[in-house]
């Protein structure tokens, strides 16, 4: 039987209608929309072009927030892809043994747990008075220690950072476990003959055979930390004094606390434009390498 030219259309057409309802309409929906002045409790819409984006690059606090996720970013790729390459590298090394199992359940469990359990907990671990960090820092110290991380405008943000490095290391870790499994065995052995050590091994053999696991694990970090939200919210919600807003949470107050619609359809397309970037970057780089 003769196949009829739009049969692949017919098992195609479901993930097309699928994609451009709830992810293209939305996104040009949204473009469209940061050109008008909007309000939850009006119909009306007042047509401001680039205002809404004058106003938003002039705003101090988004400023900020770009500053945030920027030190988020930056901060991420350092501890949960280059430690966690190095944890990777460890568990699949000949230096740990019938444990590897255990250690790869222990490492990976803080990413399942729920956002708002690890901030509440984190929310007690910073406490200047009855916080295990200070206690911990007490244990050196002569005089007693109860600094307040996230009541400080200095540290609140990267205290929030510290909290995202414990829960989310394991996870990249884990991704870049796998990749290390799928090198070809003979290459580490050809290697071992030759006479290189374990190190030598990891950086010549290892680390060159998952360039692209690396690369995929450095471009989720960069657009999870430029699409920060709930971490910031469960604990400080932006504060002390706006000193740890993101860009996510920024979107939200200016929508929901000063129904500023057309400004946080803005910020939302910079958050687009960055991560949109971000995977494209990811393409082009694989392409070159192949």
């Amino acid at each position: 039987m003769k196949r009829k030219w739009y049969t692949p259309w017919l098992f195609i057409m479901p993930a097309v209608i699928f994609i451009t309802v709830f992810v293209f309409y939305p996104i040009t929906q949204n473009l469209y929309l940061s050109f008008f002045r909007l309000s939850t409790f009006s119909v009306d819409k007042i047509y401001v072009g680039f205002d809404n984006y004058v106003r938003m690059f002039y705003n101090p606090i988004f400023r900020r927030a770009i500053i945030n996720n920027t030190w988020y970013m930056i901060i991420s790729i350092l501890v949960q892809v280059g430690f966690g390459l190095i944890l990777a590298l460890i568990l699949e090394s000949k230096l740990i043994g019938k444990e590897k199992k255990f250690f790869r359940t222990v490492l990976f469990t803080p990413s399942v747990i729920a956002i708002a359990a690890v901030g509440l907990m984190f929310y007690y671990i910073y406490n200047p008075n009855i916080g295990l960090l200070n206690a911990m820092i007490n244990l050196f110290t002569s005089e007693p220690f109860n600094f307040a991380w996230l009541g400080s405008s200095r540290t609140a943000i990267f205290a929030i950072i510290a909290m995202s490095q414990w829960q989310f290391t394991g996870y990249i870790m884990v991704l870049l476990v796998v990749a290390i499994q799928k090198v070809p065995q003979e290459l580490n052995e050809a290697a071992e003959i030759d006479g290189a050590n374990g190190i030598q091994r990891s950086l010549f053999v290892t680390i060159p055979n998952i360039k692209e696991m690396i690369l995929v694990c450095t471009v989720i970090t960069v657009i999870g930390a430029y699409m920060l939200f709930a971490e910031v919210f469960v604990v400080t919600r932006g504060g002390p004094y706006h000193s740890s807003q993101v860009l996510g949470t920024f979107l939200y107050e200016t929508a929901f606390a000063r129904d500023q619609l057309g400004m946080a359809t803005a910020v939302g397309m910079v958050i687009f434009i960055i991560t949109f970037s971000a995977s494209i970057l990811q393409i082009k780089i694989s392409n070159i390498g192949r």
